[in-house]
């Protein structure tokens, strides 16, 4: 893929040309889990609601290093896309992936009547976080996004020629379909070792990101892969009225920081209540890289 950007999340990290084996399915789910036909939900603590959307291919566990913490004050909602971390897609292997998840959240925060709850989202769990926003604004109190873009296919521009929705399509189809491929293939170890080795600076976290990889079914990657690349929520940023915070990796390679500020500002430019946090020296799994820096900004943001 060109790139004009070089620090680009999708292309290493959100964009995984994997062939995956069929991953086994949990024979039973742990008895606090809510379960919806795009996504389960489990809940622990006790206190105001957080709810935190992993991003494309990742299961809950993205968060372990900082759910402890939070439930210690906060009713903690893990999010999980159904056909990743093992579980069977249900909802999944038809197009309206995100939009799909979209609702269940909407339906969870009515059901469960959690007020406006805060929500951070990771990646693809950011623009999921987005479209929330926009088209349920009086469904969140605030908005954290992690190292996620309004579109990603902003990523596939050319020198000389901005790409748009139509003209990313034709590539995002293939993508998609070269994922949905591998169902039922056996893991190619040396396809998930390029694309995991941009996700994070630290290689002891690469054994998570090879099994996270490995358990998530193709078909449903590859169509929130699509579905990602053909989102395009840059005008409807207009419509998020909660404050928003996006924090974004940046390292001493690329992106600097300064390079980094310079872009993601462009991207969110149309965000009204808009707060800019750099975390580095990190790539895209922030969380991963730079634990404690991670949680100072979740710490601030959900304080205010």
């Amino acid at each position: 893929m060109i790139r004009r950007i070089a620090f680009a999340l999708l292309a290493t990290a959100s964009i995984p040309m994997i062939l995956h084996a069929p991953a086994a399915h949990a024979a039973v789910a742990p008895a606090s889990l809510i379960q919806m036909d795009h996504i389960s939900v489990q809940v622990i603590g006790k206190g105001s609601p957080v709810i935190l959307i992993p991003g494309l291919s990742s299961p809950r566990a993205v968060w372990d290093g900082v759910a402890p913490e939070l439930a210690k004050g906060h009713s903690v909602y893990l999010v999980q896309v159904n056909g990743f971390g093992g579980d069977d897609p249900r909802g999944n292997l038809k197009p309206g992936v995100l939009a799909g998840i979209v609702a269940d959240l909407d339906a969870l925060i009515v059901r469960e009547k959690l007020g406006k709850p805060a929500v951070v989202g990771h990646s693809m769990g950011g623009l999921v976080g987005m479209m929330l926003a926009a088209r349920h604004p009086d469904r969140l109190g605030r908005l954290m996004i992690v190292d996620s873009l309004p579109w990603f296919g902003v990523l596939m521009s050319v020198p000389g020629m901005e790409a748009s929705v139509e003209t990313v399509t034709p590539q995002a189809e293939r993508m998609r379909d070269a994922v949905a491929a591998g169902y039922g293939k056996p893991a190619d170890p040396a396809a998930i070792e390029r694309n995991i080795a941009g996700m994070t600076m630290k290689p002891e976290n690469l054994p998570r990101l090879r099994e996270w990889a490995a358990k998530a079914d193709p078909r449903v990657t590859a169509q929130a892969l699509y579905e990602d690349l053909t989102t395009d929520m840059r005008a409807e940023l207009g419509r998020i009225t909660v404050p928003v915070t996006v924090t974004f990796a940046w390292n001493e390679t690329y992106p600097r920081q300064p390079q980094a500020v310079q872009f993601y500002t462009a991207q969110y430019a149309g965000v009204a209540r808009l707060n800019l946090v750099p975390t580095g020296p990190a790539q895209h799994f922030v969380m991963l890289d730079q634990p404690a820096a991670f949680q100072a900004a979740l710490t601030a943001f959900l304080a205010g």
